[in-house]
């Protein structure tokens, strides 16, 4: 397989640039089709641009544009598609439903037609643990009801849906994967990571929605592209795999680390009122990723030193991203 191409959408995203290198550092062919929102960007393909170039073939297209997509399909006709591609931000997603619905369903039911259409050997379709809704104790397996609470949820339920009634209806190669809360560098700082980085580095405040009890499973991007390289290479086309860390913390518990590791007092947390359908807590059932020979090799301790670490280091990307997300918050009265 690693002399044939695999197509990635969205990989110049967060996680599927990460993805996207690990894979071209391990001998595979990658095609990226990225539309290149504010979300995307291309230096995080720097590497691959500059070291790997031969490896790698990058497309600046709309996964919602058939033609445009189809004729990657026909020139290439990779036996395996990987689908990162999708607006992701739950907030936004409150805001404004209809781009969530047209990128994450409709661009998703473009994929599964060519897909279908060129008979590829394995579809991979990057789901999200907020399809289940919340869940108060306890956590959430494969088979557990999808209880989606945002529309972004909503609109990553349906794509899965969409997904199970292809593998019951055509035998479609398919396979779920569905992550915990990932972060890491290159985070863009619409998340609550590198947003609250970005405003301690500013001395102000991290605003946490509510008291910041909301719990989440913290999963580090690395562990995040081994767990879905596991998946490309050794699982079961029509299965679904829950990737968590085994590491649940509080929003509040996240933000004292930050400011720790930034030198700075717990004066610097503020609250403000919570998010409409805010989910209390998730946490995942990971045992058949792990089946699969993957085990989470970085703690969140280590994780999240190094993540602080490096947008320090990379203070002018996470200003420009940040100032860009300051200005939108301000049209959208949401700051």
């Amino acid at each position: 397989m690693k002399n044939k191409w695999v197509l990635v959408t969205g990989g110049a995203g967060f996680i599927g640039s990460e993805f996207s290198r690990l894979l071209v550092k391990r001998g595979y062919n990658v095609i990226v089709v990225d539309k290149l929102t504010y979300a995307g960007d291309l230096a995080r393909l720097e590497i691959i641009l500059s070291h790997y170039s031969k490896k790698f073939i990058f497309y600046k297209v709309d996964i919602c544009h058939y033609k445009m997509m189809e004729s990657i399909f026909k020139k290439y006709n990779p036996p395996i598609v990987v689908h990162f591609a999708a607006q992701t931000h739950v907030d936004s997603s409150i805001i404004s439903p209809k781009p969530f619905l047209k990128t994450n369903v409709l661009g998703t039911a473009i994929l599964l037609d060519l897909a279908r259409r060129y008979s590829i050997r394995k579809f991979i379709h990057i789901s999200t643990d907020e399809v289940y809704g919340e869940i108060w104790k306890g956590k959430f397996f494969e088979d557990s009801p999808l209880n989606p609470a945002s529309p972004y949820a909503v609109s990553k339920a349906s794509c899965d849906i969409l997904i199970k009634s292809y593998i019951r209806t055509y035998q479609f190669p398919a396979v779920i994967v569905r992550p915990s809360n990932t972060y890491g560098p290159w985070q863009h700082p619409e998340k609550f990571i590198p947003f609250s980085i970005y405003k301690v580095l500013n001395n102000k405040k991290i605003s946490l929605y509510g008291r910041g009890t909301n719990v989440r499973e913290w999963l580090y991007v690395s562990d995040c592209a081994l767990a879905i390289k596991s998946v490309m290479e050794k699982g079961r086309v029509s299965k679904i795999y829950n990737v968590g860390s085994g590491v649940t913390k509080s929003n509040i518990e996240v933000a004292k680390v930050i400011l720790k590791l930034l030198g700075k007092s717990q004066d610097f947390i503020e609250f403000v009122d919570d998010r409409p359908g805010h989910d209390l807590r998730y946490c995942l059932e990971s045992s058949q990723i792990k089946n699969l020979g993957w085990l989470p090799k970085v703690s969140f301790s280590d994780g999240i030193k190094n993540t602080v670490s490096w947008y320090k280091n990379n203070y002018k990307w996470l200003e420009k991203k940040a100032r860009y997300l300051e200005v939108y918050w301000k049209e959208s009265s949401l700051k």
